[in-house]
């Protein structure tokens, strides 16, 4: 039985800084996405080759278990599209276009969710990560406040999503806090209610 966040809960400046707070002392993700910075900032930063986008498909792969057991066909994918030139003007577009891939044995898989993460770790502060997690946090308090009307789908298409992750940070007054602060946040409030769920699947 999924546990759920309880119902008096509310996002808060207050809360965010809490669970900001408590990132910091997650082990293993601090190191893990130091390493992924040095990765995506210093050593691989352009994905105008292959073996950059394979290290980088590779490594997040395995630091977040996405469970792509075709790293370069998916690479391959990556290599057809100007994934630089519209990194650099943010285009929301680009996570749709990445996450569509053709596998070799002609099935098509939507690698939605690892399309968020490869856009954040090059551009954090442009690109909010879609997870579970925050997926379940989102229509929580969808149901319980309103804060944004949006059909389940709709956080599967990345302009929208992003659309509503801006909304929540509006509505609950927490401009302050960048796409990577609020990545941080949600992921945390999810897995506190919601991964007991996910385990029994």
């Amino acid at each position: 039985m999924k546990k759920g966040i309880p119902e008096n809960y509310k996002p808060s400046v207050q809360e965010v800084k809490r669970y900001l707070k408590k990132w910091k002392k997650l082990k293993g993700y601090v190191p893990q996405e130091k390493a992924l910075n040095e990765l995506f900032f210093d050593l691989c930063p352009t994905n105008d080759t292959m073996n950059a986008i394979l290290l980088k498909i590779s490594v997040l792969n395995n630091f977040y278990s996405t469970n792509i057991f075709d790293v370069f066909t998916v690479g391959e994918n990556y290599m057809k599209i100007a994934i630089d030139e519209r990194l650099a003007r943010e285009d929301a577009t680009l996570v749709d276009d990445l996450a569509h891939v053709e596998l070799n044995d002609g099935k098509k898989r939507h690698f939605y969710s690892f399309a968020t993460k490869y856009c954040s770790h090059h551009k954090p502060l442009a690109y909010p990560i879609y997870d579970r997690y925050v997926a379940e946090v989102l229509k929580f308090f969808r149901r319980r406040d309103g804060f944004c009307q949006f059909q389940n789908a709709e956080l599967l298409q990345y302009p929208r999503f992003k659309s509503i992750i801006d909304q929540f940070k509006q509505f609950y007054g927490l401009e302050q806090f960048n796409y990577k602060e609020i990545d941080q946040y949600l992921w945390q409030l999810g897995k506190d209610y919601y991964r007991q769920e996910y385990k029994k699947k």
